[in-house]
């Protein structure tokens, strides 16, 4: 398929926040885009509100698990999960993080409160899709290093379509999700 995209991501919350379904969506984006994709999750104890971590990653690779110091980087949401899975992470590599404040991390870390967007929304199990907007509103190229996810916007939304279809109601309410994180990090 000729695509020359490669990028390594762990994304990173608790039981019940969505991380499965981000990395879905994201999953179904690289493959729209016609790309190569794995992923790998590990659940803990989720349903008791216990750690789920989700590797994905897009491009030429042979495994889905991501070793220690290769990941691209880390969609975080909650902000104690960089302490846990910062370890992941290589050298330049960027975070996204559900956090009221900017985390002192070493990385080129980005925060948004994602729980306080999703309750003035009047959505607060969104909190997943608030983060993956921000994330996708990531700087495209900076000092040299691209600081960004591998799929747009507009990828990530005809996902949801995909997944969500024939639940408007719920599709209406994710995008507006998705549109609130995007459109708050023009803000920042």
């Amino acid at each position: 398929m000729g695509n020359s995209i490669s990028q390594q991501i762990v994304i990173s919350g608790v039981g019940g926040q969505g991380v499965l379904f981000i990395t879905r969506l994201l999953a179904e984006a690289a493959i729209m885009k016609g790309c190569q994709v794995f992923t790998s999750e590990t659940h803990g104890m989720a349903q008791r509100g216990g750690t789920v971590l989700s590797h994905i990653k897009v491009g030429d690779f042979s495994s889905p698990l991501i070793r220690p110091f290769q990941a691209d980087g880390l969609i975080a949401l909650k902000p104690e999960n960089i302490l846990q899975h910062g370890s992941f992470l290589k050298k330049g590599a960027w975070i996204y993080v559900n956090s009221g404040k900017k985390p002192d991390t070493g990385f080129d870390a980005r925060a948004i409160d994602a729980d306080a967007l999703s309750l003035k929304m009047g959505n607060p199990k969104s909190v997943n899709l608030v983060l993956l907007g921000f994330a996708l509103k990531g700087e495209k190229v900076r000092q040299g290093e691209n600081k960004s996810l591998f799929c747009t916007f507009e990828d990530v939304k005809s996902a949801l379509a995909g997944q969500l279809k024939g639940k408007k109601e719920m599709l209406d309410a994710s995008v507006r999700a998705l549109e609130t994180g995007y459109k708050a990090s023009e803000k920042m």
